[in-house]
């Protein structure tokens, strides 16, 4: 790319591993200032020493996503650090209960995933897009699933089906509605990824590891700087034109 991140402010939730720790990463080698937001804060703090020892620049805020009065403070953070928010990746998530059939899924399970798939990106969104308004110009990437696009096969929960489904229907809401105050908004659909959730779920069972890579038409798994790789394109010049959209990269799951 070109050095159109520089000195720009990106603020990733979630950022502490997986995903969200690529796509920090990946601002801050464009020269983005990132704002690492998360629950746990040793691997926050993790992700803000590795971009600073590869020479970039990152603050940690600990964060719960489902809680207003945080996000509020971590929007803050992004103004008092440095100065502005440019773009924001609404990363967060949790998968529930996984494999559970919608009678017999737990409430408290399936409030849990709501407040914070899908409750969690609505409250980043209320407190980023007034700051990026203020600017005249914003990029946001809310991260849904490909399981967003599609019901079943009954290997994640029905929490997580439905939550990403309403990321989806939230992204294109907010676009619509921000389309002509300088504001992009779109949303990511990863297929399964190389991350610790995944690695938590796949390692209870080598038969679910054989399920879930045979849905993929390419036969592995995803790596969080693919994903990464097209986040940080969503909120370049290079996709101006692009709102409103749910981008899959799936290795081919949907097909």
């Amino acid at each position: 790319m070109t050095d159109q991140f520089k000195s720009k402010v990106a603020l990733v939730t979630g950022g502490n591993s997986g995903i969200g720790r690529a796509i920090a990463s990946a601002f801050a080698k464009e020269g983005a200032k990132v704002v690492v937001a998360a629950r746990r804060v040793p691997e926050g703090e993790e992700t803000v020493a590795m971009i600073e020892e590869q020479g970039g620049t990152a603050h940690f805020v600990p964060t719960d996503v489902s809680q207003a009065a945080e996000v509020k403070a971590m929007v803050a953070a992004c103004i008092t650090e440095y100065g502005g928010l440019d773009y924001a990746v609404n990363n967060a998530g949790v998968g529930g209960t996984p494999a559970i059939p919608a009678a017999e899924y737990e409430e408290e399970v399936w409030d849990k995933v709501m407040d914070i798939n899908l409750k969690g990106v609505w409250l980043c969104m209320k407190y980023e897009i007034p700051e990026m308004l203020k600017r005249g110009q914003g990029a946001i990437v809310n991260m849904s699933s490909a399981f967003g696009l599609k019901g079943g096969p009954l290997v994640a929960g029905v929490a997580y089906y439905a939550s990403k489904h309403g990321v989806i229907g939230l992204t294109k809401a907010a676009a619509n509605e921000y389309a002509t105050r300088g504001l992009r908004i779109n949303a990511v659909c990863p297929g399964a990824i190389e991350t610790p959730m995944i690695d938590q779920e796949v390692s209870r069972s080598e038969e679910l590891t054989a399920r879930l890579i045979a849905l993929h038409p390419m036969r592995r798994f995803g790596r969080p700087k693919e994903i990464a790789a097209v986040t940080l394109w969503l909120c370049s010049e290079g996709a101006s034109f692009v709102t409103g959209h749910a981008h899959a990269v799936d290795g081919g799951m949907l097909i």
